[in-house]
């Protein structure tokens, strides 16, 4: 008798984050999985890591681009990548320190 239980359907949006093995990129992607899972919480239904090979490093929101390591030149820093997930779940939403400018001059990080 089969006693496992299958989860439920995703209620949210699917974000999936490829990246290279051979770069090791692993602890990257985690990183912004927990970043994008600690913002919006249970606005998502799911982040997945999607592990690839050959340097790639794509992030997508229900199945569309929305950051992609090579023309994007780089990787995302947290800041932008919760801006790209917010633009496309909930527009209007403010993201607190993140949506905010910097004086001139001043430093950021």
């Amino acid at each position: 008798m089969n006693t496992s239980v299958s989860p439920a359907p995703a209620a949210g949006p699917r974000i999936s984050i490829q990246f290279c093995t051979q770069c090791q990129w692993l602890l990257r992607a985690a990183w912004m999985a927990q970043e994008l899972l600690s913002t919006f919480s249970t606005d998502l239904g799911e982040v997945a890591l999607v592990p690839g090979t050959g340097g790639v490093f794509r992030i997508h929101y229900d199945g569309h681009l929305i950051w992609d390591r090579v023309t994007d030149g780089g990787f995302p820093d947290a800041k932008v990548l919760k801006q790209r997930v917010r633009d496309r779940l909930d527009p209007d939403r403010d993201l607190g320190h993140i949506d905010r400018k910097k004086p001139d001059g001043q430093a950021g990080g």
